[in-house]
């Protein structure tokens, strides 16, 4: 065997050491949002008038390190220069830390959200009214504009801004979340290679329990109305994770938010990723990422660069409470508001 062969098995064995070493160590993966390249990472922007549509996702006008080999005859557009500084913070990030962009999409505004600005929050979970039902709500008729909007201004982040298209989509399970993901991504110019089939996933759902709306339909329903769609390994045929008279809390839905990034970031090796979620579960999302408070209207949506580091120790512990019973509503808020 000749020395450069020598050489050879001996790092592969050497890896496969390490390799079999860290797995007997306990870890965990802590993310963190990198700040500084989006408007919305920063503190003082202010979400109630913040419009991603006029100011190109959020992304901030500056330059990278990585500019000048990438751009030097300043040609490119922002996002360009942005998709390469991403792609050269992983490869000089080591094996035990990654860079993902996550587009934050919340779903259009939902027969639910409308409820609940006429009646209250306390008094509007309800089936319906007698005329509408928000169980599983979908959208409204503004709601399917607010996706429509979306998908117009993709269009042209991609044709003038060159945006880097979502490597994989995922949504939650309830029916306003999947229609605002496929009116949203219907039609544009994608990639062969990253075509718009998204997964649906429980754990991007908005905080469960209690809440009509918040209780999915059937598989068989959502395979029915989306043939396309993919289902996560394990997803069941009913919804069992919605019980009528406990909320999820916090503190839980905090924590089932980090279980729904450890399986993506464990798995997916993709670098710009689309979620279509909730105000709930973006938040939370946001929280386990360490990002600042940004909430989300309907149909709004934000991109946040993210950096997952392997640790190999013991997790550290955290405090879930438990789930809380429902608030007490009047005996029939919708027969007083018809009045």
């Amino acid at each position: 065997m000749t020395p450069s062969c020598i050489l050879f098995v001996w790092t592969i064995l050497v890896a496969l050491v390490v390799v079999v070493a860290e797995a007997s160590v306990p870890s965990y993966i802590k993310y963190t949002a990198v700040t500084g390249f989006f408007l919305q990472d920063d503190p003082s922007t202010d979400p109630a008038t913040f419009d991603f549509t006029t100011t190109n996702f959020g992304l901030i006008n500056r330059t990278y390190d990585t500019d000048r080999d990438y751009d030097p005859e300043h040609e490119k557009t922002q996002w360009q220069r942005f998709q390469h500084q991403v792609f050269e913070l992983n490869r000089g990030s080591g094996r035990r830390v990654q860079y993902k962009v996550l587009y934050l999409g919340r779903h259009g505004e939902g027969y639910h959200n409308v409820a609940e600005s006429h009646y209250g929050t306390h008094d509007w979970d309800l089936d319906g009214n007698g005329t509408i039902v928000w169980a599983d709500a979908h959208l409204t008729a503004n709601g399917i504009k607010q996706a429509q909007n979306v998908n117009a201004f993709w269009k042209k982040e991609i044709a003038i801004e060159k945006i880097p298209v979502p490597e994989r989509y995922y949504t939650s399970p309830l029916s306003r979340c999947l229609a605002t993901a496929n009116i949203t991504f219907t039609g544009l110019e994608l990639p062969d290679r990253h075509p718009f089939v998204p997964k649906v996933k429980e754990k991007l759902r908005e905080t469960m329990g209690v809440h009509t709306c918040d209780h999915r339909s059937s598989k068989t329903y959502i395979h029915r109305n989306y043939p396309s769609y993919k289902f996560e390994l394990g997803f069941t045929e009913n919804d069992k994770l919605w019980i009528p008279d406990l909320r999820e809390s916090d503190s839980a839905q905090t924590a089932r938010s980090k279980e729904l990034l450890d399986n993506i970031f464990s798995r997916d090796r993709s670098k710009f990723i689309s979620f279509t979620s909730h105000s709930g579960e973006i938040a939370a999302i946001l929280r386990v990422i360490n990002h600042p408070v940004f909430g989300l209207v309907t149909g709004a949506a934000i991109p946040v660069l993210v950096k997952a580091k392997a640790i190999y120790a013991n997790p550290p512990s955290i405090n879930v409470e438990a789930p809380h019973g429902a608030p007490v509503c009047t005996p029939n808020p919708t027969a007083a508001a018809r009045m």
